[in-house]
């Protein structure tokens, strides 16, 4: 199977719904050979759980059936493919191609795992769609790439999402976790603006690309956290362990899990020789990864964490490694390595079978020799004859060697030996007829060299299918090794001393976050201020206001961001952290119309706001910044406080920025809503920010109307707004002093309870609980909780 080479998308998706909502998710690999199959009730009439996967595999084909079968007032899948996805290749087949039972019986015979672990026999109904969607996806890839994917060669995953958060693909937006919100303005240079560009320093195209998984779908399991953190701890502290692993890891690349089909040459032509080329190439890439092992076996002998110590005891002290390693060593030649620059790749490729195995390669070699020799040999003769002693001989895999000249060099005109002349920068690009005829034999005897070799690896590559499953283990080992020592601990430790730490974990704890900051912002910002969050099933909203531009956007993304970073296992920008697991982000950020749907603003935010309540769960983190500003003032605010209520119904946890100071007599009602604002000082008629959080409401009298003026408003417009929303507060803050005296009871019996459950799971000693206790029933008598 072809490589499509760097981060491009290797995933083939087939999809398709049923009248009941429900859809089947098939993503195909074709770099890595693994399957992941997903089901799932679409609650969202925009498909918005569908454009979240598809967002999150970044498929090059999308395969759908012809029949749309969209439930009354969905638009469908392909209708859906057709509107958002239009620069993907849409495949359309028939439907008898997504065949359920044949999907099942593929999905037994391909798989690597036993069919029992897969849970095939016991929920065969219960995944039917993805199985017929993955009998469509695998018809197509078998036939459209010219293979037969081998029995049990195939990674093959089910609902994989119920183990990782999720993020909305609206959130993973308006969170710059991939890409930055304003890319386009900000330009090629400022890539780091994003969490993924950020931690981009992975040596390996799969442990990027398992960087952009995790960040898209962070960990749930508390256990497989704590044990990359265990790992990152143990870098941390032991350099010779962290510089030893970061120069044993090397790109690994297999792809052992595809067998070109029995068809004559004629029929594949070049395509041949490229498939040929690829598989060679590959085995040299796993003889580079092996060879490696003994290394990476050295480094990690000694380590102590889980995580490494698992890596030894299954990759390192596995015998099956050595067992392949010395297959490899009985036909290729142990000078081979893997090589970047394409003629000495072509070369190693050539060269890659040792002498003597086949006499019909080693007189394709002797022709490639000499052609290439010939080449150089005429390159020299130009040189003399022409008086170019700056001609270069450039190679490339389009089309082959070709010749380079500086442009100062020549004088006049060029002989017309030269062809297909082309200028480059400063370098005219040529050829002639000889090397053009010198060319064709070269690339003609490195062809008949890759068949003949393919011939000479045959019994070999059945032997590595036989262990697909081990070498898939490395890999995924390898990637892993990449994203976190390459990655999380290179990040870190390019730190200043406890800038990040480790987050600690809690099944119902709290969400608390000590001097946390922006991850992105702070390397750009050296001054950025730090705040804290506390929000616990007592406390689980927070109110945020503020002026513009006092930070609280900043604060809402920073929030979700640390929360990513401890949930994929890595140290958080923070002093302290304590987290309950997330179950899904939900973001609620920007106002702009979609022209797309033709909605407005306003309908673009109830859109949103509808999908976070019919979505939203006991363990959610929810963020919002402004609610119904879109509409009339008494609409807007009407939703936002009853959106408000509905979500403290939930015990997830919700952080709401608002410049609605009407919105802080929530907190005279309901004892579980904290106000916070942003510290400002205003001098000489001028916002200074301090971008610091302070505890309560804190009215900061017309600073809509200072901005107005510094924008240029007339002084006789900015006076009169001025006397008329004093009148305006003036009735609202004394509804919020008879809020206050009315509720004041229940809001001091509620702080009591909350507090003497905090003491109850108190890790403090007898006589300091006591001491807290009569603390807190003075407290409680004065008035002052």
């Amino acid at each position: 199977m072809e490589d499509d080479g760097g981060e491009r998308s290797s995933f083939v998706i087939g999809l398709i719904e049923n009248r009941a909502k429900e859809v089947g998710v098939a993503a195909f690999d074709l770099r890595l050979a693994s399957l992941h199959l997903s089901q799932y009730i679409e609650t969202s009439s925009s498909y918005q759980n569908t454009k979240t996967l598809l967002h999150f595999y970044d498929p090059m084909v999308i395969i759908v059936s012809p029949n749309k079968l969209a439930p009354d007032g969905m638009v469908g899948v392909s209708e859906l493919v057709d509107r958002f996805y239009f620069a993907v290749k849409k495949v359309v087949m028939a439907r008898s191609c997504f065949d359920d039972t044949k999907g099942a019986v593929l999905i037994k015979n391909l798989a690597a795992k036993e069919p029992s672990a897969l849970g095939l026999d016991t929920y065969y109904k219960q995944y039917y769609l993805c199985l017929a969607a993955a009998a469509a996806t695998i018809k197509w890839t078998e036939a459209e790439k010219g293979v037969i994917i081998t029995n049990h060669s195939l990674l093959v995953t089910f609902n994989g999402s119920f183990d990782h958060m999720n993020i909305d693909a609206t959130s993973v937006q308006n969170l710059e976790i991939i890409e930055p919100l304003h890319s386009s303005l900000w330009g090629t240079s400022n890539k780091k603006r994003s969490l993924f560009h950020m931690l981009k320093t992975t040596k390996t195209t799969g442990g990027t690309r398992l960087l952009r998984a995790n960040l898209l779908q962070p960990l749930k399991d508390i256990e497989t956290i704590n044990a990359r953190l265990d790992c990152l701890d143990e870098l941390m502290s032991n350099e010779q362990l962290f510089f030893g692993l970061s120069q044993v890891l090397h790109r690994v690349l297999c792809h052992f899990c595809f067998k070109p089909k029995k068809v004559t040459k004629e029929v594949l032509g070049v395509e041949y020789a490229r498939k040929n080329q690829m598989l060679i190439s590959s085995i040299i890439l796993l003889k580079t990864a092996l060879d490696a092992l003994p290394l990476l076996s050295k480094v990690l002998k000694d380590a102590k964490s889980f995580l490494l110590a698992n890596v030894y005891k299954s990759v390192c002290a596995n015998e099956t490694y050595a067992s392949i390693r010395k297959r490899i060593g009985e036909v290729i030649d142990e000078d081979v390595l893997h090589a970047r620059v394409p003629f000495v790749a072509r070369t190693q490729q050539c060269f890659a079978v040792k002498a003597g195995i086949d006499g019909l390669l080693d007189i394709a070699r002797r022709s490639f020799c000499d052609t290439s020799e010939a080449i150089h040999n005429l390159a020299n003769k130009y040189r003399e004859d022409f008086k170019l002693p700056n001609l270069k001989l450039p190679f490339n895999n389009r089309q082959g060697f070709y010749f380079s000249i500086p442009q100062k060099d020549i004088q006049g005109k060029l002989p017309s030996k030269f062809i297909q002349v082309l200028r480059h920068g400063n370098n005219i690009h040529c050829s002639t007829l000889e090397l053009a005829s010198l060319n064709v034999r070269n690339k003609s005897a490195a062809g008949e060299c890759y068949t003949r070799t393919e011939v000479c690896l045959e019994a070999l590559i059945d032997a590595i299918r036989e262990d697909v499953s081990v070498l898939t283990l490395l890999a995924e080992v390898l990637c892993l090794l990449d994203m976190i020592v390459n990655s999380f601990a290179h990040t870190i430790s390019t730190k200043p001393v406890d800038r990040y730490t480790r987050p600690e974990f809690t099944d119902n704890g709290p969400l608390a976050i000590d001097a946390g900051r922006h991850p992105i912002l702070e390397s750009i910002h050296n001054d950025f201020v730090p705040n804290n969050i506390f929000l616990s099933e007592g406390s689980n909203m927070v109110i945020v206001m503020g002026p513009n531009m006092s930070g609280k956007s900043t604060y809402l993304q920073q929030v979700c961001l640390v929360v990513i970073l401890a949930q994929i296992g890595c140290y958080v920008p923070a002093r302290f952290s304590t987290l309950r697991v997330v179950d899904r982000i939900f973001t609620r950020m920007g106002t702009v119309d979609n022209l797309e749907s033709n909605s407005s603003t306003f309908m673009t935010e109830m859109k949103e706001m509808a999908f976070i309540m019919q979505n939203v769960s006991q363990r959610s983190l929810i963020v919002m910044d402004e609610l119904g500003r879109a509409t009339s003032s008494s609409d807007g605010y009407a939703i936002a406080w009853s959106c408000c209520e509905h979500l403290l119904s939930f015990n997830a946890y919700t952080i709401f920025a608002t410049h609605m100071e009407n919105l802080s007599e929530l907190a005279t009602i309901y004892p579980n809503v904290k106000i916070l604002h942003f510290d400002v000082d205003i001098k000489n008629s001028r916002l200074d920010f301090k971008f610091q959080l302070k505890d309560g409401p804190r009215h900061v009298p017309h600073y809509g109307l200072l901005l107005a003026g510094v924008a240029g408003l007339p002084s006789s417009v900015i006076k009169t707004a001025i006397s008329i929303t004093s009148r305006i507060t003036e009735k609202e803050v004394k509804r919020m002093e008879v809020n206050c005296q009315q509720y004041h009871p229940i809001q001091m019996a509620y702080r009591l309870a909350q507090r003497l459950i905090c003491l109850k799971y108190s890790s403090q000693d007898e006589d300091s609980v006591r001491h807290a206790l009569q603390n807190l029933k003075e407290s409680y008598i004065d008035g002052r909780l």
